[in-house]
């Protein structure tokens, strides 16, 4: 089996509110199809919204959580502070951290890696 493309999918509440932030920490719009679906990119992922619904709910990512790597940490900070994105710092072995959420509470988090 050979995967061609890929991306993931967040079900969301509000599409435009939601496009909006992805916007604010660094992703473009792919593609939009009014408001059933919108596919946003930033280098290396694709994440498509999906307006929640009876069957598709917005809280069922406890076990996901996002990542995007970043080089500089501090600028990275700053931006959700001007945003005033609620975050979280955290520093380990691996790395350090800023872990926020999306409008609909979906884990997200910048990281600069020490490997």
């Amino acid at each position: 089996m050979e995967i061609k493309d890929s991306n993931i999918t967040i079900m969301i509440k509000d599409m435009d509110t939601s496009i909006a932030f992805y916007q604010s920490i660094g992703f473009s719009i792919k593609q939009r199809w009014e408001n059933y679906y919108a596919q946003l990119v930033a280098k290396g992922i694709t994440i498509g919204l999906h307006p929640a619904n009876e069957n598709y709910s917005t809280n069922n990512s406890a076990n996901i959580s996002i990542g995007f790597t970043t080089e500089n940490f501090e600028a990275a900070k700053k931006e959700l502070e001007q945003l005033k994105i609620n975050f979280t710092t955290r520093e380990e072995e691996g790395g350090q951290f800023l872990h926020f959420t999306d409008p609909d509470g979906t884990a997200l988090y910048f990281i600069k890696s020490k490997w």
